[in-house]
């Protein structure tokens, strides 16, 4: 291999270690910062909800400034530096005690507007980057990376909280150990930054990136039956997170759960996914990826629900295991079946559609679910009845799902970014595209064996 393909390559593995241990620390606990804060348990859902919207957005505009900027490079590190940033303003508020619910959602909104922004810029950069022989062995290893250190900052967070918590003899941990925990995260995404300045940028890529036109994405949706799929995806979502950024105050505020139970079963839902992924590739390579999304699809109606029935630590942990099975499954059969009819040049373009749809989904949700929420009075019976109807709403999307046209994809284990974790199980991933085969123009596709 070439030296500097070598130093490229060495970098994006380390960046993808620091970018997830900057997921872990950081944006996995601003709910808990929330709460702890005294914001309140709405507040706390809706923080790691709604600002999402901002970055499905702001990927409207990526194209403009990387035709300005004539780089990918340049607009991928704008993005980065100013998401590591980002969580300056919650080290001070956590170092004075004193935040507002307005103020907690903008940090949240710069946060996740320019973290979601990067994303089809740096998909362009890697897939130009990185070569197509190599591609499967880079990001399967870049995947384990990032996933390994987003484990690694969540447990280290959690154990750091706990005994923060035991020591003062509170509930809670003091403010000042999160001022700690979001410094340690912007660090991370900084170490991140500068990974990226030591990547190269083909000189065939600058600027090439063009506008995305919805009317020109939909007739490429719509010959894959892609379309039917992302109405499916918006139902989904929309009823996960129904009651999903809830799971957290319900968890903190009704069950009583101290920090080390709370990460407890985060990391079983998130480990347990992860070890799936590249099983359900190599179920879905025998029998399809579609038999496979519906098995997820249908794996993950009772989740929500499966919390009315009980409170014991045992069948909640229990709750996150099957979860994280079925989300897994869910995961990969949606990306494979999304992407599988849109040529490799187009898939940015679809990405950015694709993600604007997916958080715009997410917000409606949430509000939903947080303005029944309020009118319940926020009590013990009144999260029931989200996680209840969750169910239902998750449920009734299967119709949806029964009028997408039968595909014949071709399946394997693809690279993910995992860009937040939830403990409803639900980790907000996105996929790599480079790391997935272009079956529109490619018969023998690259099976990634080990890519999560």
């Amino acid at each position: 291999m070439r030296q500097p393909l070598r130093k490229d390559l060495t970098a994006g593995h380390a960046e993808g270690a620091a970018f997830g241990a900057m997921v872990g620390l950081g944006e996995t606990y601003l709910p808990a910062f929330a709460l702890a804060a005294g914001l309140g348990e709405v507040t706390a859902g809706l923080v790691a909800s709604v600002p999402l919207v901002a970055g499905g957005l702001m990927q409207l505009v990526s194209p403009l400034a990387i035709r300005w900027l004539r780089s990918y490079r340049r607009w991928v590190l704008i993005c980065a530096t100013l998401q590591a940033c980002s969580f300056l303003p919650l080290v001070f508020a956590a170092l004075s005690g004193v935040i507002s619910a307005a103020g907690i959602l903008v940090v949240a909104t710069v946060y996740w507007g320019t973290g979601l922004a990067a994303g089809p810029g740096w998909n362009t950069w890697m897939g130009g980057l990185v070569p197509r022989s190599i591609r499967a062995r880079f990001f399967a290893r870049r995947t384990r990376l990032s996933q390994a250190a987003v484990m690694m900052g969540v447990l280290a967070a959690g154990v750091v909280l706990n005994q923060a918590a035991r020591h003062s003899g509170e509930r809670t941990a003091p403010l000042w150990i999160f001022a700690v925990l979001f410094g340690a995260a912007a660090g991370f995404r900084l170490v991140s930054a500068l990974m990226l300045t030591l990547q190269r940028e083909p000189a065939t890529l600058a600027g090439t990136m063009r506008r995305i036109r919805p009317r020109e994405v939909w007739p490429a949706l719509r010959r894959g039956g892609g379309g039917r799929l992302l109405l499916y995806l918006v139902a989904v979502q929309g009823a996960v997170q129904f009651s999903g950024p809830y799971f957290t105050p319900f968890m903190f505020e009704k069950l009583r759960l101290s920090y080390m139970a709370y990460v407890m079963l985060i990391a079983a839902s998130f480990l347990t996914k992860i070890i799936f992924l590249p099983l359900w590739g190599h179920f879905a390579h025998r029998v399809g990826a579609q038999r496979l999304l519906w098995i997820g699809g249908v794996g993950i109606v009772p989740i929500s629900a499966m919390w009315i029935f009980g409170d014991h630590f045992a069948w909640l942990l229990t709750i996150q295991l099957v979860g994280g099975v079925a989300w897994a499954a869910y995961e990969l059969a949606f990306f494979l079946m999304f992407f599988e009819s849109i040529a490799e040049d187009e898939r940015t373009s679809v990405l950015t559609l694709y993600n604007l749809a997916n958080t715009t989904s997410w917000v409606l949700g949430s509000l939903l679910g947080g303005w029944l929420l309020t009118q319940m009075g926020a009590t013990h019976a009144a999260y029931l009845w989200l996680f209840g109807l969750s169910s239902v709403g998750r449920g009734a999307a299967l119709w949806l799902l029964s009028k997408v046209p039968a595909t014949e994809v071709e399946a394997a284990p693809i690279g993910v970014r995992t860009v937040a974790v939830r403990p409803a199980g639900n980790a907000m991933d996105a996929p790599i595209l480079p790391s997935m085969p272009d079956q529109t123009h490619d018969a023998t596709a690259v099976e990634l064996a080990n890519a999560s």
